[in-house]
């Protein structure tokens, strides 16, 4: 984040790469993921395929489930579900058919065991479109089945329906971790809004932000966190980045949500540390163990992939988290990743293209323009990892894409000139662009007469965060792209507790009918602080 430190068939699976023999390769950090995958399901007459061979299941009494349930990457066919079990042994789900008299079908997924801290997903086939699926999750031993634990998805619709959402970003950051009186309340603001997904848009968990059992406020009040799962110290070694997603899955409101609906989740900087970039070599004398960031990312994707609901089938040989998900006619999700492919933190002025200067990388911003261009929905929002043009320092250098000069695109900003240019030529309308990662929540409309650089189309731009970390006041715009501050609000001093009044979610709401987007945006206490209604073109 900033210089303030806040921030199926087939599984993902290979072998953590030892210290010892030398800092890996990019494809060893993106390719580190656990074996998480699960059984496929589901076809018109629900029969299940069989679960892939697997070890003998182990006596010694039922397993139970630890850290609720959740499903993700849901789209008009499928769905993976996901849990961790308390005790080694297999998952297993129970799907319910929708419509009048819908029975139940048994779906084996994998074994758990320790190698993926007893996490694993089980991937749904067959779903029929714009349907209400219940569904059970529990382990089996060979002592027989646990309790389960129920939860509910809705697939995509086929039909113009409406659809709603809700996004956030920055959970448990700067030391606020899960209050002893409320946990993390905002998570049950945004299911009180009865989205049919939620989106997470990075820094999903601090792994570089120790909890502390208690903070003095301001007012001289004390702030009482849960103290859990080795969140005291930063994150070195893998059973530390899993502990980090089991401190915030440990919540009863993130479990409420994430049982009712699905999850789409993306990653930053801070499921490994601040601001990390591939190549860094770590200064902060915290880290011990293991500074390569390299390393340490390594750890951190595996963490992460394990404690999603995430598809291995949109991954490729290198582990890759962006994808596309459509959500009915009107709606297609492009989700983006800009901490893997990025170039070094510098001074951002390069005046030509070069090493140092990519931000989502060729491969990645190509699929961006090819699949926005072959979309057909109304709106084609891009959840994005930070802001544009928004600028956001690394010390003397900086983090994002903007670097304070207002005139032609220098540094990173090459890049994103290019991208925008490209979806300009390729005539893609529609796109809204959303985000998280500075601490504070706005509603920005990039205008190219008022750039410095005007090759592109208008778009607009809306910022939602913290969900539950210090907030900050709201930051320096770079005219580069013409950004037009529509509505802002942030504290006036940085790092206000989560106590404070500046906690925010985005929602959106989609018209079946017309198509028209309304995006407002709300602080975690569920008040609507800013309302933007956009008519589709």
């Amino acid at each position: 984040m900033t210089q303030r430190d806040h921030g199926r068939s087939r599984p993902i699976s290979g072998p953590e790469a030892a210290p010892e023999a030398g800092a890996p390769s990019r494809r060893a950090v993106l390719h580190g993921g656990a074996a998480l995958g699960g059984a496929a399901l589901l076809g018109a007459g629900l029969a299940p395929t069989s679960a892939a061979a697997a070890p003998a299941l182990l006596r010694g009494g039922r397993a139970g489930l630890s850290h609720g349930v959740a499903s993700g990457d849901v789209t008009r066919s499928s769905a993976v579900l996901w849990a961790r079990a308390d005790a080694p042994g297999r998952l297993v789900a129970e799907v319910r058919l929708p419509g009048r008299g819908g029975g139940w079908r048994t779906v084996p997924g994998p074994v758990v065991t320790e190698a993926s801290d007893l996490t694993g997903t089980i991937r749904l086939e067959g779903l029929l479109p714009g349907e209400l699926y219940e569904y059970r999750l529990a382990v089996e031993t060979a002592d027989g089945a646990g309790p389960s634990e129920a939860g509910r998805l809705r697939t995509a619709p086929r039909a113009r329906s409406d659809v709603s959402f809700t996004w956030t970003g920055d959970t448990a950051g700067q030391g606020w971790g899960r209050r002893l009186e409320e946990g993390l309340p905002g998570f049950g603001a945004m299911l009180a809004t009865d989205p049919d997904f939620v989106v997470h848009s990075g820094d999903t968990v601090y792994a570089d932000g120790p909890i502390a059992p208690e903070v003095l406020l301001p007012d001289g009040t004390t702030w009482r966190n849960v103290v859990s799962d080795g969140v005291e110290e930063v994150a070195q070694d893998l059973d530390q980045f899993r502990g980090r997603h089991r401190y915030n899955r440990g919540d009863h409101h993130v479990r409420a949500l994430t049982s009712a609906v699905p999850l789409y989740a993306q990653w930053d900087d801070h499921e490994v540390t601040n601001n990390w970039y591939p190549g860094e070599v770590l200064t902060d004398p915290r880290y011990t163990r293991e500074r390569r960031t390299d390393v340490l990312a390594q750890r951190g994707r595996r963490a992460f992939v394990e404690y999603h609901p995430l598809d291995g089938r949109r991954r490729d040989s290198e582990g890759k988290v962006y994808g596309r998900f459509a959500r009915g006619p009107h709606l297609d999700l492009f989700m983006l990743d800009m901490r893997t492919y990025r170039g070094v933190n510098t001074a951002n002025t390069q005046p030509a293209a070069g090493p140092e200067t990519p931000f989502l990388g060729r491969e990645q911003a190509d699929w961006l323009v090819r699949e926005t261009r072959r979309s057909r929905a109304t709106w084609k929002v891009v959840l994005a990892d930070m802001p544009l043009g928004v600028v956001v320092p690394d010390g003397s250098l900086f983090e994002a894409v903007a670097n304070g000069v207002d005139g032609p695109p220098l540094g990173r900003e090459l890049e994103i000139a290019s991208l925008l240019s490209r979806l300009k030529r390729a005539r893609v309308g529609g796109l809204v662009w959303l985000t998280a990662d500075v601490h504070w929540s706005a509603a920005h409309r990039y205008d190219p007469a008022a750039a410095g650089f005007s090759d592109f189309d208008p778009f607009w731009e809306f910022v939602a965060g913290p969900i539950h970390a210090g907030a900050f006041p709201v930051g320096a715009l770079d005219g580069t792209f013409g950004p037009q501050r529509v509505f802002a609000s942030g504290p006036s001093g940085p790092n206000e507790s989560p106590a404070g009044d500046h906690q925010f979610f985005g929602h959106v709401a989609v018209e079946g009918a017309t198509g028209a987007m309304t995006v407002s945006l709300r602080t975690s206490r569920g008040a609507v602080v800013h309302s933007q209604v956009l008519e589709p073109s």
